[in-house]
Order: structure tokens, then sequence, then C-alpha cells
């Protein structure tokens, strides 16, 4: 009897090869080829149908446009990652780390969207359906209506959604499903991009909002091609340390909304609880100012949060070391160069860490002269006032440029109790005697000089 034929598909692009090789030809990725069955030659009916009927060249401007309908979840911080809530039609993937709370929080959505009129339905391929209620049972999900279904079989699914309807369906995971068109197995490069189109395609013409749960690989990024996120119309990672209670939801893709908003989420015995006040995760709490420890306040989308930034400087040696966690650690290296030269201050032979404290990570340069600020704090051993804030981008030349939507971060301090700011003079207000600033002294700075100054004087 002939041996079926197969061929090597590479996990990463798609690409394939007759035979196996080291690195795929197409990307040139290492150890990525699969061993997977040629597709047959045979025609499939309506197997790349269309989206949508055709339609009319229509201009532009003549169009009506109106606000998409959202159905709230019950959850704020995941309807504030979504951009009020779900939409009609849409299409949601959602990955993360294995264990981090991806099921968990569905399924807690999918019990208040059900209890508030929704039809749901929760399609799970990797667990039964008494594990899902055993999982229902250990979050005080009592008495929940949503419901179950355990396949995987993607013709089933798709006539499940068929028949059953739902407002709202979540499959767990995309990765498990798999289509009897194609002979590749579940998880493959094939088969993930085929059960997503077809999912996509059955959202779009039946109006249900359909939630994807995708794995990631050990880099961090979501498993399977890379089409697959330029199909969904949301994106959103689920980040955060397993030994931590906090967990973050940030959207990287959303048609429907803002990208780059992040929810925060407390795990609790009872499941995942919004947290209304990040800021206070990460702040530490000392009874007293302590050296080398200086408050910034960072945007997350539009969110405006306040972060400790921890600078630990000590005697080096011949050969010091600067580590930074939770920030860029070429420029932390710049803008000791910075403060050398414009300051004055000298750390040459001086050990410096720099720690953002509550495992949160900034990217935004904001947070150069709350770094800058900590460090001389820590080298003089002074600590900086109770209440004391600072935020700015430093360049290279020593001036300290604005930060973006600056009001609003000097609104969220004043909120939280903070008096003493010491802030780019482009941020300045124009009303300093507004209601929203009361309690607070500003004081504005252009040049990283300046700014020590002031701090000395304080």
């Amino acid at each position: 009897m002939a041996k079926e034929k197969t061929h090597y598909v590479c996990s990463d692009c798609g690409g394939s090869s007759p035979k196996w090789q080291g690195k795929c030809p197409s990307c040139n990725a290492w150890n990525t080829l699969i061993e997977s069955v040629p597709e047959s030659a045979s025609p499939v009916k309506n197997r790349f149908a269309s989206l949508a009927k055709t339609a009319e060249i229509a201009v532009l401007g003549d169009i009506d446009a109106v606000d998409m309908a959202r159905t709230p979840t019950g959850h704020e911080e995941l309807d504030r990652v979504l951009g009020g809530g779900m939409v009609e039609g849409g299409v949601v993937l959602i990955g993360g780390d294995p264990g981090i709370g991806k099921s968990t929080l569905l399924l807690q959505a999918l019990d208040s969207l059900q209890r508030s009129g929704q039809n749901t339905l929760y399609v799970t391929g990797e667990e039964s359906g008494a594990q899902v209620a055993l999982r229902a049972r250990r979050l005080g999900l009592d008495g929940s209506r949503v419901k179950v279904l355990a396949e995987i079989g993607l013709e089933k699914i798709l006539a499940t959604l068929a028949s059953a309807q739902p407002d709202i369906a979540v499959i767990d995971s995309i990765q498990t499903v798999y289509s009897d068109q194609l002979t590749s197995a579940p998880g493959s490069v094939a088969q993930v991009r085929e059960c997503a189109a077809h999912l996509t395609r059955a959202a779009k013409a039946s109006g249900v909002c359909i939630v994807l749960v995708g794995h990631v690989t050990k880099e961090g990024a979501l498993a399977g091609p890379r089409v697959l996120e330029h199909m969904v119309d949301t994106v959103l990672y689920f980040e955060g340390d397993t030994h931590s209670s906090f967990r973050l939801v940030r959207a990287i893709k959303n048609r429907f909304g803002a990208v780059n908003e992040i929810g925060v989420f407390a795990m609790t015995e009872k499941g995942l609880k919004g947290v209304s006040n990040p800021s206070a995760i990460f702040l530490s709490q000392h009874a007293e100012p302590v050296p080398g420890s200086c408050v910034m306040v960072t945007l997350e989308g539009t969110r405006p949060m306040l972060v400790e930034i921890q600078a630990l400087v000590d005697s080096g040696g011949p050969s010091p070391r600067r580590l930074s966690v939770g920030l860029d650690k070429d420029r932390l290296a710049m803008l000791l160069a910075v403060l050398h030269r414009h300051a004055g201050v000298a750390c040459m032979d001086q050990d410096v860490f720099v720690n953002a404290v509550g495992g949160v990570r900034i990217s935004e340069p904001a947070a150069d002269l709350a770094v800058l600020l900590a460090i001389t704090s820590s080298l003089r051993g002074k600590p900086l006032p109770k209440g004391f804030f600072a935020f700015g981008e430093v360049g290279l030349a020593g001036e300290v440029r604005p930060a973006p939507r600056g009001q609003e971060r000097l609104k969220e301090a004043a909120k939280l109790g903070f008096s003493v700011a010491v802030v780019p003079k482009a941020n300045l207000p124009r009303n300093l005697k507004a209601k929203d600033f009361e309690g607070l002294t500003i004081h504005a700075v252009e040049r990283v000089e300046q700014a020590m100054e002031v701090v000395r004087n304080l």
C-alpha cells in the first residue's frame, strides 16, 4: 500500500517544504517546520465565501455612520478595555499565559451577561462540562444558566451557533478546534487560520459576538499564524505574574475603541475582581519618606496611574553595574550621562539600580525626570518631601520636554492627595486656581539643573 505523502509546514509563516529542514526556507525561522498531510485537491463548496453580499460603490461622505450598540459585560474594567462592551458581530481574541485567568474572567462575564438577559454559549474544547461546572461553583456562580457545549468539531460548533442563536459565544480555545475539510491536526497553522476564518464569517453573518481564547508561545506572542490577529476585530492580552494577585488586560488592537487601554484585576477566591484605583497597587506604603523613591504619573491608554520609581545607588568598584526593572536599561545609561553633563551629578563609579514598583512596565519617556530625581535622592541619602511627584521627558541637551496630557496627570495626583509637583514648563496648567488643583504646589522647570535646584530647596 502506497505511503500517504506528507510535507512540512512552518508554524510561524505557513510556508511549506517537501522535506524537513532546520531552517524554514520562507521566513528563515529555526525549528518551526512541522510534518502535516497536504490538503485534498478536490474543490470544497463555499470554502471562501465572501463576508457580505456584493455591494454597490458608495461615496464615503454619504454612508450613514452610526455608533455600534454595546452590551456591557458587568465588569467595568473589561468594558473599559473593550471600549464600552461587547459589539454585535464583533470577534474578540484574548491571549495569555496558562493559568492566568482567561477562562475564569470569560465565565464570570458570560454569567453577568446571562443574568442581564443575554443568550450566552460557552464552547469548551479543553475541559468537560463537569469541569466548567466545578469552576463555576468555585467562583460562586451557583445556579448559572450559561449554556455549555464541550465540542472541538468546527462544523458542529457552527451548526450549534446557527440553531441556538446566542448573543455572545466563547470558544475556549481556537487551538483545539478542527475542521473536517482539512487533514492537518488541530492547532496547526492551516487549522487555526481556517477555523478562525469560518467563525469570523459566522459572526459577521449572524450578528453573534464571538470571543476566541488563544494560546501563547513561550516568547509571549499569540500562537498560530499572524493572520489570526488581522482577522479579528479586537485583540486583548492578559498580562501579569502568576505569583502576584494582580492581572492586567491590555488592548493591542480594537476596531471599536481605543488601543493600549488597560484593565486592572485582582485574583481572589471568588474569581477576578476589577480594581477601580490601580494607583494604590503601584505605590509603596512608607511611614516616612525614604531616600531613592520618587512617584511619577504614567499614562496607560486614557488612564493616568501613579507609579513609584525606586533607585539605589551604591559604591560599585572598577566596573559599576546599571540595572533597571520595568524601565529601558539603555535609556537609564543615557539619563546618567545627562545627569553628569548637565547637572554635575557623577555616578561613574557607582552601581545604579532602578525599579518600577508593582511589576509594571513603563515604556513612555515621561518617567525620565522621576528616574533622575530618585537617583539623586539615593546618591545624597536625602528623601524627597512627602506628597512629592514628578514627570517629564529629558533630552540629551538637558532640556525637560512636556509629557502628553499633563493636566490629566496633575488632576489624578491632586485627587489622590499629592501636594508638590515638579513638571515641564509646557505642562503648567493655564488656570492654576481651578478646583482640580487645590492643595497642589506646582514647580515648572525647563532644564535638568533647574529641577535639581528646585528639589534641593524644598
